[in-house]
């Protein structure tokens, strides 16, 4: 028989958890369904209002203890006790909640890890704050500030006092990317004339235009700068790299595209390519072992830049990557690879965000027409069969996909098998290029959890047991990252939203369709 708990996440933050076969004998169990339908990160207890302290909160040590419709508050935990919770996991859960406890612990050894490294810790600020520049500029700017406080006068600047002001903001920018699109330039430059009024530019109409593009032209020149003395994000599209290399013209410039964060870091301090190739070596070794995934962990992020510039530069197949870096195929590192490219957090992120998005778009789905429409109801029915939140996101992602012009046995592949994935099934897994599988036995109904899910890449299955069609969604969307892969072209607008709209990876710039989408879920 199915329950419901209210659950509280702090003021004015509590949601419905549906369980659709009863609340779980343990607390183990309850806590594994919590953290798989919210996508929570880190560790936490669990409290209940006690009957014989007048509803108070008080721990819960055994789930006997509530009952259909009772209230329950999370209570996060210091990251130390994790290890404690993870100990009493079933086997079959521990990569599942590794990976998603272990959110926030990576985004903080990505800052410890970049102090000696050049990995950035943060993406492209929303407001950018103008930096401190030299103390000669400084004494310009502050005289400048005087007069036109007292008479409203603007600063012509002379050529070096304007070539020291961009050359300041160039080493900021830099902080966050070497590429910046245009609208972080007008960004960058609009902060400078609020910071610094006295600087606008009488002719301009924006009146940082002229400072805009003396900031593109100084960002050309400083990237320059940067390649000559080695800089690996920039030196990958050097000349003579790219004549040793396969490319398909002068063109193709390898920056982020994506919204990554650290896409080609140097090596850490201290490292060569010869000391890092034989940590991939040891790593091998440390797989083949149990019970060390936190000095697999430790290695992972030591080898990131080494393991990042191969993916980048050399354009591996992927049976041939998944040889060489065996550790990388996990839910676990998966999630802490995307976080070190991206400084966000993959899987707490992208289920947490499926979920809130989920009722919304369910109301924007039902009022598309046409042969979408149809095909929408289709998959939606599926929800009426089974109402449990696995099922659910599976008919969310799906229904995305029609309702973008896009098909979703592109994204998801489907098989039935009696015993084991036929040959005519494992002939066409062997020919996609990029998906989720889901194999179900003859027979099986709509309530029976799938047989196994997988992801594929390049035809090469990396990996298996994902038990959910989300989570193996959310794992083929880190892996492209993590592989520096494009995004299909009959999955484009699907990838899009995933990326733009449910992880915020440079969502300021949609394309027409989903940006149409985006508006219509805030209506």
């Amino acid at each position: 028989m199915s329950a419901t708990l209210r659950v509280i996440f702090g003021v004015d933050d509590a949601s419905k958890l549906i369980l659709p076969n009863g609340i779980p004998n343990s607390l183990e169990d309850l806590k594994g369904e919590i953290v798989r339908h919210f996508g929570l990160s880190g560790n936490f207890r669990l409290q209940y209002r006690d009957i014989d302290f007048d509803n108070e909160f008080v721990n819960l040590t055994e789930t006997s203890e509530i009952k259909d419709k009772s209230t329950v508050k999370v209570i996060n935990l210091p990251d130390e006790t994790i290890t404690l919770t993870l100990t009493n996991v079933p086997q079959e859960e521990d990569d599942f909640l590794l990976s998603s406890a272990s959110d926030t612990d990576i985004l903080s050894s990505a800052e410890s890890t970049s102090s000696g490294t050049s990995l950035r810790s943060q993406p492209w600020p929303t407001n950018f704050e103008i930096p401190q520049f030299s103390y000669e500029v400084q004494i310009q700017l502050e005289k400048a500030k005087q007069a036109f406080c007292s008479s409203g006068t603007l600063l012509t600047t002379s050529n070096k006092l304007r070539s020291d002001i961009l050359d300041g903001l160039a080493s900021e920018i830099i902080k966050y990317k070497v590429y910046p699109s245009s609208t972080e330039l007008d960004n960058v430059a609009q902060a400078l004339i609020t910071k610094y009024p006295f600087l606008k530019e009488k002719g301009s109409v924006t009146g940082f235009y002229g400072w805009k593009i003396s900031l593109k032209y100084k960002m050309a020149n400083y990237r320059t700068r940067l390649r000559s003395i080695g800089c690996p994000e920039l030196s990958i599209n050097a000349i003579k790299e790219k004549q040793g290399a396969m490319s398909h013209g002068p063109n193709q410039v390898k920056k982020p595209r994506k919204a990554e964060v650290n896409y080609c870091p140097d090596y850490p301090a201290g490292e060569t390519k010869e000391s890092l190739e034989e940590e991939r070596k040891a790593l091998i070794l440390e797989v083949k072992k149990k019970n060390n995934q936190q000095l697999i962990k430790s290695k992972m992020e030591r080898t990131f830049a080494y393991r990042r510039q191969e993916v980048v530069k050399d354009m591996p197949f992927i049976a041939e990557f998944k040889n060489r870096w065996p550790a990388l195929f996990s839910e676990s590192q998966v999630n802490a690879e995307f976080t070190l490219i991206t400084t966000v957090p993959l899987f707490s992120t992208f289920m947490s965000q499926l979920d809130h998005y989920s009722s919304q778009l369910l109301r924007v789905f039902k009022k598309k027409g046409g042969t979408a429409r149809r095909d929408i109801d289709v998959i939606i029915a599926e929800m009426d069969m089974n109402p449990s939140v696995e099922v659910r996101r599976t008919c969310i992602l799906k229904a995305l996909c029609v309702y973008l012009n896009e098909k979703p046995d592109s994204l998801i592949k489907e098989y039935w098998a009696t015993e084991d994935i036929g040959i005519d099934a494992m002939t066409e897994m062997e020919r996609l290029a990029l998906g989720v599988y889901i194999v179900r036995h003859d027979g099986a109904d709509a309530s029976d959890p799938p047989e196994d899910v997988g992801v594929v890449i390049e035809g090469c299955t990396v990996l298996r047991d994902l038990r959910e069609v989300a989570n193996g969604c959310a794992v083929l969307f880190g892996l492209i990252y993590c592989l520096n892969l494009s995004y299909p072209k009959e999955l484009r607008y699907t990838f899009e939203f995933l990326q733009k709209v449910f992880m915020e990876l440079d969502g300021n710039k949609l394309s027409t369709k989903v940006q149409v989408l985006k508006n219509k879920l805030h209506e």
